[in-house]
């Protein structure tokens, strides 16, 4: 029996006139996503991807890779049959064995695109349930609480037929690359990868930069970052990541600096040089993963201190959200794990006593005054590493 994969999208019906742009898009990131994984052909209609795999070995390892690609939101696993409600009977009948099984209770939803079709939707439910319920005695008709809904689509060229238990959820969101590209801060914590995702949810390609202060933080702190990068390449196809040399200007900071104001004037520079290689690479935002309160620096007088710093409009997703869902997201998203191995980052070595909570933005850039701004960000930019992050 013939299958294939219906990979549905939704948000971008909404686009008008220029849908046809977001559908190039998306089938294009599809492309992408399915490169190297398996034969496929694909064609587009009625908000549906069809997604016909040459070896039906691999589409489960299909399914899964749609499951990342932002823009769908369902990702069904179908049978095909011809466009005749005979075929779609039977088809029914042994594409679904497994789950019409003994006690089990069930409806048809049906949808008829083809409006030549000779039974319209309602008859369509009414001609394969009734065969369905002849053919299984053991299950129940129940089209208020089904344990198996039975989908049937008419379409222009076949007809398909699944159950709505066995779709897959997807990303939802709109493409990669319909929204324009934006630099995300990446830290080896759990927030800023969620951060990332989150706006890479919307369409938005992303770039990261990491600050880096070897040997104060070690070669597996470096590869730990890396590796979240390639998770979150899993949904965005490839990232480049900029490893920024930080260890001159913390050294410079510590040296310089009051101790409560350490972690701010540290951050302050990271937003400089994060824009300066933003407005170099055509980004149009900063992303950071603060959340309101989390830490002394996320208090909302630090937060105006650290943003005052650039121009640039910074973009946080997670600034409403508490550390119990970030978390529970870093898990959705696969990168929980990552995050939490043992290898501290730049942000941690350094960590002030007694950092302040309550800090004067004049009072922190009269700190910054100590300090040859300037030069210390040139000398970082010089001795940047790019790295090009493609999927784990």
């Amino acid at each position: 029996m013939k299958e294939i994969i219906l990979a549905k999208y939704g948000e971008i019906i909404l686009k008008g006139g220029n849908r046809s742009r977001f559908e190039n898009i998306l089938m294009s990131n599809i492309k992408n996503a399915l490169r190297n994984v398996a034969d496929t052909k694909l064609r587009l209609a009625q908000a549906t991807v069809y997604v016909d795999v040459e070896d039906e070995n691999k589409i489960d390892l299909v399914m899964e890779r749609l499951a990342k690609v932002f823009g769908i939101v369902a990702i069904a696993r179908a049978a095909v049959c011809e466009k005749d409600i005979e075929e779609i009977k039977a088809t029914a009948k042994e594409y679904l064995k497994n789950d019409l099984t003994d006690g089990k209770r069930f409806k048809v939803e049906a949808k008829r695109s083809d409006k030549k079709f000779p039974f319209n939707s309602p008859e369509i439910c009414r001609e394969v349930g009734g065969y369905l319920d002849d053919e299984y005695p053991g299950i129940i008709v129940d089209v208020h609480n089904p344990d198996v809904t039975v989908k049937v689509e008419v379409r222009d060229y076949s007809a398909y037929v699944y159950a709505a238990q066995n779709k897959i959820q997807g990303q939802g969101g709109m493409p990669i690359g319909t929204g324009s590209k934006a630099t995300l801060l990446l830290s080896g914590g759990i927030d800023s990868p969620v951060a990332g995702h989150m706006i890479s949810k919307r369409g938005v390609e992303i770039d990261a930069v990491n600050f880096f202060s070897f040997p104060y933080t070690s070669e597996r702190a470096k590869e730990k970052v890396i590796g979240l990068a390639s998770i979150i390449a899993q949904y965005t196809s490839k990232i480049n990541l900029y490893i920024v040399p930080f260890t001159e200007i913390q050294l410079q900071i510590r040296d310089k600096c009051p101790e409560e104001h350490m972690t701010l004037v540290m951050r302050r520079f990271m937003m400089r040089i994060a824009e300066r290689l933003a407005m170099q690479h055509k980004s149009k935002a900063l992303i950071t993963g603060e959340s309101v309160g989390q830490v002394a620096s996320q208090t909302l007088a630090a937060l105006d201190v650290t943003n005052s710093a650039v121009d640039m409009p910074i973009l946080q997703p997670l600034i409403g959200m508490d550390k119990l869902e970030i978390i529970n997201r870093a898990m959705e998203i696969g990168t929980y794990e990552t995050s939490i191995l043992p290898y501290e980052d730049c942000c941690t070595v350094f960590t002030p006593k007694h950092p302040t909570t309550n800090p004067k933005r004049e009072n922190i850039e009269k700190s910054e005054s100590k300090l040859d701004t300037e030069a210390l960000i040139e000398a970082a930019l010089m001795n940047i590493e790019k790295i090009e992050v493609y999927p784990q």
